[in-house]
């Protein structure tokens, strides 16, 4: 072997060992623009595959470790009360969230040694049929949790919720981000959508976006793009934007640090707000992993992590829901160019 070839054996152990690369600044209003690409009927078509897609009638309701065996869990789906809740041998129960005895409010009630009992007369709830109440379907994933309601989306129902690929909760940390926005579920949908935006809305995380339309992902979109870490200092990856089901759009991490990793970003239609304007809540899990043998110290640090991802997700959230907001406002008065 060469000199010449054993430097370039050393740089690449090197780039395997550390995943940082360093760029040349270019400043936010010279790098390439995305517009001409970023194609509206594209992003339409995009949406129009992923609200065709089955959904066996579930729906993101809560992150798994938002539900526990002390209280009762609560949430309007499109207009539909739920209550969540966890019994003895830590099941998790749901169905209504209206007694059937006189409307009162379930998730107000206290769980007692795994039953839910109602705080206005003492319905007492094991999970079961009992009194006019009947319990809807429950999934726990082990990140988040899906109620199916049947009813309420009219389609075929399925025994459990279309999963996407997820790398082992083992070896694995796992975040969940929530928020709520004036807007309908098919605009946080379009949002993810549309990853032409990201470097140009989002400049504090990304750069040196591209968009791969040769990826060959019918359901969805192949993208390099570098994850800022401070200064020049970058991290290149590979992922892919694909729609498992209408209401979610995951981001598979395929190459470069943390492949395998997935973003899963859910839309759950809330109750309407007083003004009768539609709300959506983003549910997102982030499941990081690596192979890298650090990570191992990373899951023991689980804890102090998650709430350092929640703070990166809100962050791009904070500008994501405000796409989001003003698609759905454009759109309820025909505004919209789309």
């Amino acid at each position: 072997m060469t000199g010449r070839d054993e430097r370039r054996t050393r740089s690449r152990n090197l780039s395997d060992r550390v995943p940082l690369r360093l760029r040349k600044a270019v400043p936010w209003h010279r790098q390439g623009a995305t517009w001409r690409d970023a194609k509206p009927t594209v992003i339409a078509q995009a949406l129009k595959r992923a609200s065709a897609l089955p959904s066996g009638n579930w729906y993101v309701v809560a992150g798994s470790r938002e539900i526990s065996g002390r209280k009762p869990f609560g949430i309007s789906v499109a207009g539909t009360e739920v209550v969540v809740w966890r019994d003895q041998r830590g099941r998790l129960q749901a169905g209504p969230g209206s007694c059937p005895h006189l409307g009162a409010p379930l998730r107000d009630s206290p769980v007692v040694c795994g039953t839910l009992v109602c705080h206005w007369h003492g319905l007492a709830l094991e999970g079961g049929p009992f009194a006019g109440w009947n319990p809807y379907p429950v999934h726990d994933d082990g990140v988040l949790v899906w109620v199916r309601l049947d009813t309420l989306a009219g389609e075929r129902p399925l025994d459990e919720p279309v999963l996407p690929v997820r790398p082992g909760l083992a070896d694995s940390v796992a975040a969940v981000y929530k928020a709520v926005g004036i807007c309908e579920p098919e605009d946080i949908i379009a949002n993810r959508l549309d990853p032409w935006h990201g470097a140009w809305f989002h400049p504090y995380s990304f750069v040196d976006l591209t968009v791969d339309d040769a990826s060959g992902h019918e359901d969805g979109f192949a993208v390099d793009v570098s994850f800022k870490v401070a200064g020049r200092a970058v991290v290149p990856v590979r992922a892919v934007f694909t729609t498992p089901e209408p209401r979610t759009v995951v981001m598979h991490i395929t190459e470069g640090e943390g492949a395998t990793s997935v973003v899963e970003t859910h839309a759950t239609p809330l109750e309407a707000d007083a003004s009768g304007r539609p709300r959506t809540a983003v549910i997102e899990a982030v499941i990081a992993t690596s192979g890298r043998p650090g990570f191992a110290v990373a899951r023991a640090a689980a804890p102090l992590l998650r709430p350092l991802m929640r703070r990166t997700a809100g962050r791009l959230w904070r500008d994501d829901l405000a796409y989001a907001e003003r698609r759905w406002a454009l759109r309820s008065n025909g505004r919209f160019p789309g």
